[in-house]
């Protein structure tokens, strides 16, 4: 069994300390953010930190690692305020993760990975065409966080479009039926799969799946 104090962390190996830290939450979403920046030039990233922050109104968070080197997805949601979010099936994984790889700013990640971009007419921001879910977001706040730098980007959430196999009947999308991208810390990638399903979980009685 391994252990670490917190001092024992700070002491390993940079990319040890890194893989170690980044997979410790598990397996999260995997998606494409798409931007553009103020001349129209697309970029395409994989963020694993996509957040859930309300439903009404709807919003998500983005965090993005210390602007202290140039981020281009973030430089341009600072330009055009607009963003998408793009939810791929596990047969994309490679191209999924060739968008991490540092491009240079005049290079568009979609034609560099051989993806496709989609745009509606009230967005600059460009969606992936393969993407079996797509979401529209305009940045509503942004958040530096003291402690390491870090940057959260609350986006609020204008449009939203879901494959019809993968949206039950009370809202909630199956994950599942189109097996959405997941990633566990920077480079594991898989695909999600059901365990269960409950109703409403109340003290007075065992959960009942449904």
């Amino acid at each position: 069994m391994a252990t670490y104090s917190k001092e024992q962390i700070l002491h390993l190996e940079d990319r040890y300390r890194r893989n170690l830290i980044n997979s410790l939450m598990g397996a999260r979403p995997a998606v494409l953010i798409g931007t553009a920046d103020a001349k129209g030039n697309t970029n395409l990233a994989v963020f694993s930190q996509l957040l859930h922050i309300g439903a009404n109104p709807p919003l998500c968070g983005i965090l993005f690692r210390p602007d202290s080197v140039d981020r281009h997805t973030l430089t341009n949601i600072r330009e055009t305020s607009v963003f998408s979010i793009n939810v791929l099936s596990a047969q994309y994984a490679e191209k999924v993760h060739q968008t991490s790889a540092r491009y240079g700013v005049d290079v568009s990640e979609f034609e560099a990975v051989g993806l496709e971009p989609e745009f509606t007419k009230s967005c600059v921001a460009p969606m992936v065409k393969q993407a079996h879910i797509k979401a529209v977001c305009e940045m509503h706040e942004e958040i530096k966080i003291a402690i390491n730098g870090t940057i959260l980007v609350i986006g609020a959430i204008k449009w939203i479009e879901i494959e019809d196999n993968c949206l039950r009947n009370d809202g909630s999308i199956d994950h599942y039926a189109r097996k959405s991208l997941a990633v566990c810390g920077l480079d594991d990638y898989g695909s999600l799969q059901q365990v269960a399903r409950f109703g409403y979980a109340k003290p007075d009685r065992k959960p009942e799946k449904t």
